[in-house]
């Protein structure tokens, strides 16, 4: 039989809830976010809706963000890229398209990643590229992990390939 489920914010280490000093450490216990606490202050972008689980904000994660972005039917992300951030997406629901330009030959070409439930996929740090999401009548949803505390996002004019040091 399984154990009834923790409230919000209560980790699994009941005892160490208050110290003669106050507070635990957020780094001292685990962290339970329920689906419907994910905090939609984060960076966004246009045609996206981004929900944090796990950031330095939420959980005081120092190394990683978590969370979910929502795309609408018949939407288009802007171009936009994530910074230092490596990012690995799921995707959950819907079959979202992501959208970068492949610069190896000798005009850069744009490439359509078309997924389906179940599918990752991975961004490189400060590669532009864009989601988008063709069904005009169900919203994509895909989970998403990146490599540093907060959601970096720096929304570009146009898709294009930025030089090696990502400036």
């Amino acid at each position: 039989m399984s154990e009834p489920l923790t409230t919000p914010g209560e980790g699994f280490h009941p005892h160490l809830h208050e110290t003669p000093d106050g507070p635990a450490p957020l780094s001292t216990r685990l962290h339970h976010i329920r689906a419907g606490s994910l905090d939609g202050d984060t960076a966004q972008t246009g045609g996206m809706r981004r929900f944090a689980a796990v950031s330095g904000k939420t959980v005081g994660s120092e190394k990683l963000w978590m969370g979910q972005t929502h795309v609408a039917p018949a939407t288009s992300s802007s171009d936009h890229h994530h910074g230092e951030s490596e990012t690995a997406i799921y995707v959950v629901s819907g079959h979202p398209e992501f959208v970068f330009l492949d610069d190896s030959g000798p005009e850069p070409e744009e490439v359509r990643l078309r997924t389906s439930p179940g599918d990752y996929i991975f961004v490189p740090p400060f590669v532009p590229h864009r989601e988008e999401n063709p069904d005009p009548a169900d919203e994509a949803v895909v989970v998403i992990a990146r490599s540093t505390q907060e959601a970096i996002v720096v929304n570009l004019p146009g898709l294009y390939a930025l030089p090696a040091d990502g400036g």
